[in-house]
């Protein structure tokens, strides 16, 4: 059965939404963790389907509001926690049966146009681009971090092809004067060779920044590792990413252990090393044209999902040492 409640959708598209839902069946009830909450689309969704619960997180604070109105409609069924989705281990889930975990690793158009959040190359005034529970912003990062961190940075965050080139020029210009979002961005166009993108010359380097300042490396990998343990027996984590470096991280997690034999299950005569996913697909599921003309910015929308195949805590995984050299960059962060 179907509940009459709908989600208010004016200001914030979920993406490949009937594709997701789907993928996680909740028509058959269960408890999701939805890892990012924030204008509650998937979760809204979910919880219209009578025998479900949702467990939502979300690292922004201004989450919280869209969080209490469903709590007001759902009451029972929604829990909400502000963590970073890094930390859904540290959730006591002993007596809830996970049948899926959620990411949608995309900024919302709220996010995006909160100028106290600064995340957009249009913003005005201060750098920021904190989405909450932060160490540092932008502001630090571009101020302290010497010319060969700001360009790895930028090379390996934003596969800008300009790095160093900017990186010299911000280095130079903050002896003298303060960097603002206006600064900054005047700093990439004048640095930048001849722009024949139809994307902004300064978007590459803002998505560098947003990923170094929200360590959003690492939140990934960790938020992988830990969905994969908190999940259930025949549960999915489904992840939606945006750029082709979330999109490797995922793809490898995901086929690693799906085609390595992952855990190890006790058996009579040994130990029995097995997979501990079962991948439907190994190409994304992407938007079809009629998401794509109602909302653009889902044109660089990727699904990939694994189903688990057993119960285990416990898993093998070298995705570690794999992405090793990215998390060394995102360690530069030590200095601020």
């Amino acid at each position: 059965m179907i509940a009459t409640i709908v989600p208010d959708l004016r200001n914030h598209y979920p993406v490949l939404l009937s594709e997701l839902i789907s993928i996680i069946t909740p028509q058959y009830g269960g408890t999701f963790i939805d890892c990012t909450f924030g204008q509650g689309g998937y979760t809204n969704k979910i919880l219209s389907f009578a025998e479900t619960k949702v467990i939502a997180l979300d690292r922004d604070l201004e989450s919280l509001k869209k969080a209490e109105k469903v709590k007001n409609s759902f009451k029972d069924r929604f829990l909400f926690k502000n963590i970073k989705f890094s930390q859904l281990n540290n959730l006591k889930l002993k007596n809830e049966n996970i049948k899926g975990v959620i990411f949608d690793l995309g900024y919302s158009l709220n996010q995006i146009k909160d100028p106290k959040k600064g995340l957009s190359f249009e913003a005005v005034g201060e750098l920021n681009m904190k989405m909450g529970i932060n160490e540092f912003s932008a502001k630090e990062a571009i101020n302290i971090l010497d010319e060969k961190e700001l360009a790895q940075i930028f090379k390996y965050f934003g596969d800008e092809k300009d790095s160093n080139r900017i990186a010299h020029n911000i280095v130079e210009d903050r002896a003298t004067r303060k960097i603002t979002t206006e600064e900054l961005v005047r700093i990439i166009e004048s640095s930048k060779r001849k722009n024949n993108s139809k994307t902004h010359s300064a978007t590459k380097v803002f998505q560098a920044l947003r990923i170094f300042v929200n360590k959003e490396i690492s939140e990934l990998i960790y938020g992988l590792i830990n969905a994969a343990k908190v999940v259930k027996k025949d549960g999915v984590i489904a992840v939606v990413t945006f750029h082709s470096l979330e999109d490797r991280i995922v793809k490898y997690f995901f086929k690693s252990l799906s085609e390595n034999k992952s855990v190890s299950r006790y058996m009579p005569k040994g130990d029995d090393k097995i997979n501990l996913f079962k991948s439907i697909s190994k190409k994304p599921i992407t938007p079809c044209a009629k998401e794509i003309q109602e909302n653009p910015p889902s044109r660089s929308a990727k699904l990939r999902y694994v189903i688990k195949k057993e119960d285990f805590y416990v898993l093998e995984t070298d995705i570690l040492e794999k992405f090793d050299h990215l998390i060394k960059i995102e360690n530069f962060s030590q200095k601020l």
